[in-house]
């Protein structure tokens, strides 16, 4: 009996307690989080296939060609003749698109006058020369990124797009190609994080190093990783915090696991201030063979009424695929399955080249974002973690 007195007691002294913390009701309902696939807002404006543009392919050297030609086809292009040297890059590039014509030379294409845009996915070092040229034969260029990989290279292109009046679009897959961070960008133009103060940006990526050729072990040849990797970061930087101007206030590299490249780095970090926010960027080649895909890149986007964090490429939690967003603001939390939303990269530089406009990415922003990249890199303190540091 005294026993159960005891318990009573105890009870009645626990619940006083609790209903004097006003937050724990609260607290237990937002627990719930709303689940829901998103919509697209973009609207094609191309109608059938008679709206697509010519265009080419020169430099196959990174796997991202594919999806720079898929973000054409899928915006009604046809994709004419395309140039590379390697033979196991050519093997794999017809297999893929065999309607594309073998062209003997660079020439061939640049002096085509049908074709209206090249894209290019060639040594990260070539590229700015190639985007000269074609700009300089009356044609739009869209490269890979690092589309630029020195200051110099920055300069060149920079002055040759002013003259010629042509597109030198950057395709920053992790931003253009993603659908989660396509839906991002709606959610933050709609309001539904408030002011933007700060983007963080994680790009971890896998190593694998037996299936890298040589011009990866060396930085002149792609820029750095803050150069290559970082570009991406700091397009996003940019867009969501809607930056015009911007400097890089700090940067890191440092070769911690693959000393035997001394012109290498694996791992990457800088910190950005532009007049409409600011940004954090790590980067690494640090990814484990034990994660389902190549790398857990992740944004998170604070705003003045909430945040947005993606998951884009996996979710450790167990959500299957890519393309997770997670909005918190005022109203609730939010989970939105972004695998249905419309990539619209594509069919708006379309657009811009028919038309002459920048709806796909201003040209100035294309610049700045490689512009933070180049100087981030330049600037970056080399850090070891030496045992009696």
């Amino acid at each position: 009996m005294k026993d159960h007195e005891s318990r009573r007691r105890f009870l009645s002294k626990g619940a006083m307690a609790l209903a004097g913390v006003p937050f724990l009701p609260q607290a237990i309902t937002a627990g719930k989080i709303k689940h829901e696939k998103a919509k697209s807002s973009f609207r094609s404006p191309v109608k059938g296939r008679s709206q697509g543009i010519r265009f080419a392919a020169i430099g196959l050297n990174h796997g991202h060609i594919y999806g720079q030609v898929q973000a054409m086809l899928e915006a009604g292009g046809e994709l004419v003749s395309f140039y590379a040297i390697e033979p196991d890059l050519i093997e794999r590039f017809q297999k893929r698109f065999p309607d594309a014509k073998l062209a003997s030379e660079e020439a061939e294409i640049l002096e085509d006058s049908s074709i209206q845009l090249v894209v290019s996915a060639s040594i990260p070092v070539e590229r700015a020369p190639l985007g000269i040229r074609v700009m300089q034969h009356g044609k739009d260029f869209m490269a890979d990124k690092p589309g630029i990989t020195t200051l110099e290279q920055l300069e060149e292109v920079k002055k040759v797009q002013q003259e010629t009046g042509r597109i030198y679009s950057i395709m920053y897959s992790e931003r253009l190609r993603n659908k989660a961070t396509v839906h991002a960008g709606d959610l933050v133009q709609s309001g539904a994080i408030g002011q933007v103060i700060q983007t963080i940006g994680l790009g971890p990526h896998r190593m694998r190093a037996h299936t890298r050729p040589d011009w990866f072990w060396d930085k002149k040849n792609f820029g750095g990783i803050l150069t290559d990797i970082g570009s991406h970061q700091c397009d996003q930087f940019l867009y969501f915090t809607g930056s015009t101007d911007a400097r890089v206030t700090g940067a890191q590299i440092a070769n911690v696991a693959n000393k035997e490249y001394d012109h290498f780095d694996d791992f990457g970090d800088m910190n950005v201030l532009g007049n409409q926010g600011t940004g954090y960027i790590r980067i690494d080649w640090f990814t484990p063979d034990g994660l389902d895909t190549w790398g857990d890149g992740r944004l998170t986007i604070l705003g003045t009424e909430g945040y947005i964090e993606l998951r884009k490429y996996t979710d450790l939690a167990g959500r299957e695929g890519g393309n997770h967003l997670f909005l918190v603001n005022q109203n609730d939390t939010r989970y939105i399955d972004c695998s249905e939303v419309t990539l619209p990269y594509g069919e708006q530089l379309t657009q811009d080249i028919l038309n002459r406009t920048e709806t796909a990415m201003t040209q100035d922003h294309c610049f700045l974002a490689t512009e933070l990249a180049l100087k981030g890199q330049a600037m970056a303190r080399k850090i070891t973690f030496e045992e009696n540091w």
